[in-house]
């Protein structure tokens, strides 16, 4: 793959790691994003595989909490990572940096993948054969995080999407809002709204806030939280 132009990183930065192997990415871990995202311009694969190894498990929570499916979430990754190496001469830092452009980046490809091929959440596992019954408490456990899984897939995208981002990831709101390309109130309000719908879908399926302390406490978390 042809990289064209310069990354725009300055000369200093180019001098002091024009010693590094471009193939020895354990080399370049130490270096922030931008510092990476300077290379990657310049064609250096260690440089972008680092970025790789830093940032899919974000991308891939993110993008297996918004399908429900583990093929397409990786699909989302492969093709995050593959518009970023594309884009890499290019690219410029702004606002939340590399985390909001990647995160923002997997989002829409979720988004477009949920209105192109319709994917269908099923958050319950199917049985298989257990000689040993469960324990109460890990019954309940599963249950509870079935419960929670079958709400988020029942909220509308958007709503989704921000409890994915703000109780899942930890994002701040600012951030959060950088990724979903709204303004602040407007990302407060999604999430009041996104709170609430969350928690009636819940207590439709008899599940209080209570009964999440203890087994999936970022959504009790959330659910008790108020506007």
């Amino acid at each position: 793959m042809t990289f064209l132009g310069d990354s725009g990183a300055d000369g200093a930065f180019a001098t002091d790691h024009a010693s590094l192997a471009p193939d020895a990415p354990m080399l370049w871990s130490a270096f922030d994003d931008l510092s990476l995202m300077g290379e990657v311009g310049r064609g250096v694969i260690a440089a972008f595989s680092v970025l790789v190894e830093r940032h899919t498990p974000a991308l891939y929570r993110v993008a297996m909490r918004m399908l429900g499916d583990g093929h397409e979430a990786e699909d989302v990754v492969q093709e995050c990572f593959a518009r970023l190496w594309q884009q890499a001469p290019r690219w410029q830092s702004s606002g939340a940096g590399l985390v909001g452009w990647l995160h923002r980046v997997a989002m829409n490809l979720c988004f477009d993948r949920k209105r192109r091929f319709r994917v269908v959440i099923t958050p319950d596992l199917p049985e298989r054969a257990d000689p040993m019954p469960l324990a109460d408490a890990t019954i309940e456990a599963d249950q509870a995080r079935a419960a929670v899984a079958g709400a988020l897939a029942d909220l509308p995208e958007r709503y989704r999407a921000a409890l994915v981002l703000c109780y899942y990831e930890g994002f701040t709101n600012a951030l959060a809002a950088e990724v979903l390309e709204l303004n602040i109130k407007a990302m407060e309000s999604l999430l009041f709204r996104a709170r609430r719908h969350l928690r009636e879908l819940l207590e439709a399926r008899d599940v209080g806030v209570a009964d999440l302390r203890a087994r999936e406490p970022v959504v009790a978390y959330g659910m008790e939280l108020r506007a």
